[in-house]
């Protein structure tokens, strides 16, 4: 039996004998069906041929990615607290020699995930540290490898520790959240935002859709929503789901201007 991997959107699934008919996260409109088709690999063929890379992002948050790139190649944040340390997103891949430097940096305590693109192994990462994972309720039928260390929550807001909240923001997922950081960039707060507010090119700005790869805009009254969700929160720098994808500071003109610019464009 084997817990098998999408090789598009990096989602594990449950113990089976053969790898399932259907990765319903990629059939999703948000999402696509890989050009040779639905393909499935395996952890341990991952290790194979990947390794995983840690590295200091700011002082008290570690990303942690995988090298080359795989699926949609995002990176996980850990960030680290003294009231315990909580992992943003999730990878894939995890082996023995990236939970010894885990541990070293004090372990995971607690586990939150943007959206159901960025599920990936998240229980192999709960299980190596008994750490529950925190979805909002509104995602629970995207969860493809059910347990009983996930937490669905639901409301607006979550503390997941003395100044970590966790934030509601409906629009690219129901149930798609963001973590505000009160403690990151020098004491002027941080969001981590998965790709719910992703960053772009110009690393100024940001943006906000409903589909990434296949194009599919948010509508006016959802990007509202987001900035209002955050709007309470002070924050001077923002990360989205990659590597380099940092507004490094005036994040929160940043976003103001951006959802303006975006709703006048889409309105006409």
């Amino acid at each position: 039996m084997t817990h098998y991997i999408c090789a598009t959107c990096g989602v594990q699934y449950p113990d089976s004998e053969h790898p399932p008919q259907h990765c319903p996260i990629c059939e999703d409109d948000r999402q696509y069906i890989g050009h040779n088709g639905q393909q499935w690999t395996t952890l341990d063929t991952l290790l194979g041929n990947h390794h995983i890379v840690v590295k200091e992002v700011e002082p008290n948050l570690v990303g942690i990615g995988v090298e080359p790139r795989f699926a949609i190649g995002q990176r996980g944040l850990l960030i680290q607290t003294d009231d315990g340390n909580v992992l943003w997103d999730c990878i894939t891949l995890i082996d023995d020699d990236t939970i010894e430097q885990v541990e070293a940096l004090g372990g995971i305590d607690k586990i939150a995930i943007s959206h159901p693109h960025y599920y990936s192994s998240m229980m192999e990462w709960s299980k190596a540290f008994d750490a529950p994972v925190y979805i909002h309720e509104e995602d629970k039928e995207w969860v493809q490898r059910p347990s009983s260390m996930v937490t669905y929550w639901a409301g607006e807001t979550l503390t997941l520790g003395d100044g970590l909240t966790l934030i509601h923001a409906p629009g690219h997922f129901d149930g798609a959240q963001v973590l505000h950081w009160r403690d990151g960039a020098d004491g002027k707060g941080v969001l981590l935002t998965g790709d719910i507010i992703n960053v772009v090119a110009d690393r100024r700005y940001v943006s906000f859709m409903y589909s990434y790869p296949n194009q599919i805009p948010l509508s006016a009254h959802a990007v509202r929503r987001i900035v209002n969700a955050v709007q309470p929160y002070d924050y001077d720098r923002i990360y989205s789901a990659w590597f380099g994808t940092v507004v490094k500071e005036n994040a929160q003109e940043a976003v103001r201007f951006s959802a303006q610019r975006y709703i006048d464009a889409i309105t006409g």
